[in-house]
């Protein structure tokens, strides 16, 4: 696990090692244990390491094929390299040192961009062909490593954060207010846009060549996509048990290959309890980690926030060394700037509670074992699905699924919370972005499964997607490397062919209720929609106690509707009910702060918004962009 940083310029200038450098140390908390830079001519590859496989300096990077052909940095695990490198072996490859990154050099000097399919794990890296004089960037199947670029003027530049190319003192950073148009309406960038004009995020399960001899000498293509679907022949639901049993075991352990420490988090819902569970198995007395909230001031649904007593369950059921944090409501505004500085640009949820428990178990452990992706994999949101699980056709599903997501503003005051930047961003259609991510996932719709797999895909794509960008930032924040078990190939090629109805008990009887949710039976509609995952519950109730496998979802998030309106509503309102904030120059103060006045008020509960604007007004205030 590292960080990756480069340059190429088509102008053929040499590129200054100087500010390779500079790009490299910019992201060095994500590799503390070394550093190497590799430039020659108008190429310049730069890399920070982590050091987890093969310790020794025969796994400094960027790496070199032993023909001298490919230069190669590169981000990531990749989970089946020992068989990769014995059918390179079986080919003539020798290699010098025992880490996935020399056989990702040969894996690619064989395949080229056919053995991207090879990858069984989580990547980010760039290749320079030094015969063919082209580079190639690529991102894994699910986006868990981030790979940034930017094109301007002569310059590409591209790096593991956007620090790297900010690095570059010649890039010119301009805001860029579509992006925040964006993230206002979905609380994410669906799109490969960020909140800097020039700086894209490479698509997950895509590549990149940069030939300058070619007609259009940047290109993206796409190499793997998500595809929910029923499966054309049925299998018995035993056998669906049996095989997500042994596929999910085999996950884990590929997943737990480490020279160093190895731990797990502990929220003591089902995902990171499966994952200790199983791991524990094989990996005697592991350390395991957990954050919990102080609910003294908390109130409502938000008393049942502290899952610690679950967590302290599952660590004595798998007899794991267990360490806990307790967060209080000051903690929020003590970690937001260094928050927001590893963050560098906000996503989904409430994320600083996943900033601490990174902290915490960077103490103890350089590798953690994560739940994410059960829930996107397995249907762990029920209650958003059946939003649209009946519909008149796809554009009806468009309609009624987009008007859910609408996470911050709706479309009904979009116009009145923009009027600043209006005249700037009247152009983009949200409802157009929300469509665009499935232009490559539209087969015939017939049945409520297909539109709940639709729902699946779209989350894959988007909220896991966002929830992997904030994983991987606040990991390596801490120089901490962060694994998800449920993002292993085979998993998710069962994943995503397991029938709807073995994830979801209560589909037939939602169908029913659906033309009248929530409406006035709210109530009932979130009673018939807590189920969800099903299919696991069913085969961990062998290896973990029925409370935990049976329990009601519960999020990772801390109780910060009752803490904005009490313990912070004064740092709420230093920072939101200022009218010179700098968020104001782009969004209505009047508009927002009658928002943020309705939750203070306890009218409506808008935490997210003040989470998004305290996120988005520190991100003003470190950054210098011009408007």
């Amino acid at each position: 696990m590292c960080g990756i940083a480069g340059i190429f310029n088509f102008d053929k200038k040499p590129v200054s090692p100087v500010i390779l450098k500079s790009m490299t140390d910019a992201i060095a908390h994500r590799g503390p244990d070394g550093e190497g830079q590799w430039a020659e001519g108008p190429v310049g590859l730069g890399h920070r390491r982590l050091a987890i496989l093969d310790l020794s300096p025969a796994g400094r990077q960027p790496m070199q094929s032993s023909n001298g052909q490919y230069i190669l940095t590169y981000n990531g695990e990749i989970y089946n390299y020992l068989e990769l490198r014995t059918e390179l072996e079986r080919k003539g490859y020798q290699f010098h040192s025992r880490t996935d990154t020399e056989v990702l050099l040969n894996v690619m000097a064989e395949w080229g961009i056919r053995g991207l399919k090879k990858l069984n794990g989580m990547f980010a890296f760039a290749i320079w062909d030094k015969e063919k004089k082209r580079l190639i960037l690529a991102r894994d199947r699910y986006g868990i490593k981030p790979l940034y670029y930017s094109k301007q003027g002569n310059c590409f530049r591209f790096g593991s954060e956007q620090k790297a190319i900010l690095a570059d003192r010649d890039f010119k950073s301009k805001l860029n207010k579509a992006a925040l148009l964006e993230y206002f309406t979905f609380q994410n960038i669906f799109t490969d846009q960020t909140l800097h004009e020039d700086i894209h995020l490479l698509p997950a399960g895509n590549f990149m060549v940069i030939d300058p001899s070619k007609e259009t000498p940047i290109r993206v293509h796409q190499f793997w996509d998500f595809n929910f679907r029923e499966p054309d022949q049925r299998a018995d639901v035993e056998e669906y048990r049996e095989e997500l049993d042994r596929l999910f075991t085999q996950a884990v352990n590929r997943q737990l290959m480490t020279d160093v420490e190895l731990g797990s988090y502990l929220s003591g819902g089902i995902d990171s309890g499966a994952i200790t569970a199983i791991a524990s198995k094989s990996y005697p007395y592991m350390k395991t980690f957990t954050c919990g909230f102080d609910l003294h001031s908390a109130s409502g649904i938000e008393l049942a926030y502290d899952e610690r007593s679950r967590a302290e369950h599952m660590s004595y059921h798998c007899k794991t060394e267990h360490y806990e944090m307790v967060l209080k409501a000051g903690d929020m505004e003590r970690v937001l700037p260094s928050l927001s500085y590893h963050l560098e640009e906000p996503r989904v949820g409430q994320s600083y509670p996943n900033y601490y428990a990174a902290q915490l178990a960077s103490k103890f452990v350089k590798v953690v074992l994560s739940g994410a992706g059960g829930d996107e994999l397995f249907g762990g949101y029920p209650w958003r699905y059946y939003r649209a699980v009946v519909n008149e056709d796809f554009e009806d599903y468009i309609d009624k699924y987009y008007l859910f997501w609408q996470r911050l503003l709706p479309n009904t005051i979009i116009k009145e919370a923009f009027a600043p930047i209006w005249d700037d961003v009247k152009h983009v259609w949200t409802r157009d972005i929300f469509r665009d991510v499935f232009k490559h996932h539209m087969p015939k719709l017939t049945r409520p499964e297909d539109y709940i797999n639709h729902s699946l895909y779209f989350e894959a794509k988007t909220f896991l997607h966002g929830l992997l960008v904030v994983e991987d930032k606040l990991s390596m924040a801490h120089g901490l490397e962060s694994r998800v078990p449920f993002l292993d190939n085979d998993l998710v090629d069962f994943a995503m062919q397991c029938p709807v109805d073995l994830k979801l008990n209560n589909l037939s009887e939602v169908v029913r209720i659906n033309e009248n949710e929530p409406g006035n039976k709210t109530k009932q509609y979130f009673q018939k929609t807590k189920d969800g995952k099903q299919i696991i519950r069913d085969v961990m109730k062998k290896y973990m106690p029925p409370e935990i496998s049976q329990a009601e979802k519960q999020g990772f998030s801390a109780p910060d509707a009752s803490w904005f309106k009490g313990e912070s509503i004064e740092f709420v309102k230093e920072t939101l009910m200022n009218n010179n904030a700098e968020v104001y120059k782009y969004l209505d103060n009047e508009c927002l702060q009658n928002l943020i006045c309705q939750h203070l008020n306890g009218e409506q509960n808008k935490r997210l918004l003040i989470w998004s604007l305290l996120n988005i007004e520190l991100w003003f205030q470190t950054n210098e962009v011009e408007a």
